[in-house]
């Protein structure tokens, strides 16, 4: 078989634009930033894998503005100063057109300071904590009005928590999000000292004491939910830990924002079914589209047996979207095509169609999966598309924040003062 993913129209017709491209030397470097060793590999070695499978299938395309793609790898081996350094690397050696990497936020914020000032345009594909808009950054991953409030919801709404532990790894996107977590849930009236909080490093292996907290939260009767933003391999010691303490999806049901079919593939999860995770995308989506994507996945990759996941499909958006932006501003010239990325659609795998919005954060849907025995998904939420907010409405200080680089040319816009605030302050 010789299943090819979607191509748009405009990228088919990029090689005939050649001749009018300026400045583009070929091949057009595309740099890989993820980590392929560390506590992050579970996670990142597969976005990897991914970005292979879209270069070849472009190249086989017939390429883009009449050169081929060549895929420039490194690996920062999930150490964040090293992120920079590589990111450095693929600007200034490899002199790449564009990268696409990272997957934890404080890996994204090593990185920014390189790429404004070397002018470099990253794609990053994984939920984030928000408060964030760079002027040389695409967000194809969920902002937390996008995964994290409507995973709450879904706990307040359908399943009637009452209580709720907020259990991170110990870094900026977990303590962003469960700040924001803390502020929404108090405001739905739900008591502060009903809220635990508990942060962990990364490749933490020890669970039973925090399993124990969380079983003590709800020892009154009261309903207990978990929203976990744990990330990488930690993820296998927790739910171990759950199964071994006979905690299960009706006792106290967890809703995780880092856990996905790449991860379960790792886990035996016969005692994790009814368990819950918050994506934008999941491999069980039944639609044409991703019939045809995972079909060339397992042909890209030899095995039938590998697993598609959230951040793969943001991959494919933004690979896309950039495809389409270059062939549209005829080089690759990175404030020519950051210009050309706003209001640029492209269909999703789950039916809806993505768009970039001027805040450079994607409009997505929002699902909710129920964790099977095979370690697929049960989608039994869905929403609409819902565009991506850079700044939240539930702190006090971010309220009063916009983005807008089309129209404000900021990316940090205070409403009320009607200034812009200088984003590298916050770095």
């Amino acid at each position: 078989m010789n299943t090819k993913i979607a191509i748009s129209a405009a990228a088919l017709l990029a090689s005939s634009a050649a001749v009018q491209a300026q400045d583009v030397a070929c091949p057009i470097q595309v740099g890989v930033l993820h980590s392929l060793s560390g506590s992050m590999a579970i996670s990142e070695t597969t976005l990897k894998d991914v970005m292979l499978m879209l270069i070849e299938e472009q190249n086989a395309a017939g390429g883009l503005l009449g050169c081929d793609l060549e895929a420039v790898v490194v690996d920062p081996a999930s150490d964040w100063p090293l992120f920079a350094e590589k990111a450095r690397e693929l600007l200034t050696v490899h002199e790449v057109d564009v990268i696409f990497g990272n997957w934890t936020s404080v890996s994204r914020k090593s990185v920014l300071p390189v790429i404004e000032e070397l002018n470099g345009l990253l794609f990053y594909p994984v939920q984030y904590e928000g408060e964030e808009s760079s002027r040389n950054v695409f967000y194809t991953g969920a902002a937390p009005n996008q995964q994290a409030i409507p995973a709450v919801d879904y706990f307040l709404e359908e399943l009637g928590v009452e209580k709720f532990a907020l259990l991170g790894t110990d870094y900026v996107y977990p303590r962003t999000t469960n700040n924001i977590l803390q502020q929404y849930l108090i405001d739905a009236g739900i008591p502060e000292e009903d809220i635990f909080v508990n942060y962990t490093p990364f490749g933490h292996s020890d669970w039973a004491t925090i399993v124990s907290d969380v079983v003590a939260l709800g020892a009154d009767g009261v309903p207990v939910g978990v929203i976990s933003t744990i990330n990488g391999d930690a993820n296998i010691g927790f739910y171990k830990e759950l199964a071994a303490a006979d905690v299960s999806a009706d006792d106290i049901p967890v809703v995780a924002f880092s856990v996905g079919e790449e991860e379960l593939s790792g886990l035996d999860t016969s005692n994790l079914v009814g368990h819950l995770a918050a994506w934008n995308y999941f491999m069980s989506a039944d639609t044409p589209a991703n019939a045809e994507f995972i079909a060339a996945w397992h042909e890209f990759i030899g095995d039938d047996a590998r697993v598609t996941n959230d951040p793969m499909e943001a991959h494919y958006i933004g690979f896309n979207m950039w495809v389409n932006a270059v062939t549209e501003a005829g080089t690759t010239d990175v404030d020519a095509v950051r210009e050309a990325m706003w209001g640029q659609e492209f269909p999703n795998l789950t039916g809806g169609m993505a768009v970039m919005g001027t805040n450079h954060h994607l409009a997505k849907p929002v699902l909710i999966g129920e964790i099977r025995a095979d370690g697929q998904f049960d989608i039994i939420s869905q929403t609409p598309e819902v565009a991506g907010d850079a700044w939240t409405d539930y702190l006090p200080e971010s309220a009063v924040l916009t983005s807008d680089w089309k129209d404000l040319g900021c990316g940090m816009y205070n409403t009320e003062t009607e200034t812009c605030v200088q984003l590298t302050s916050n770095y």
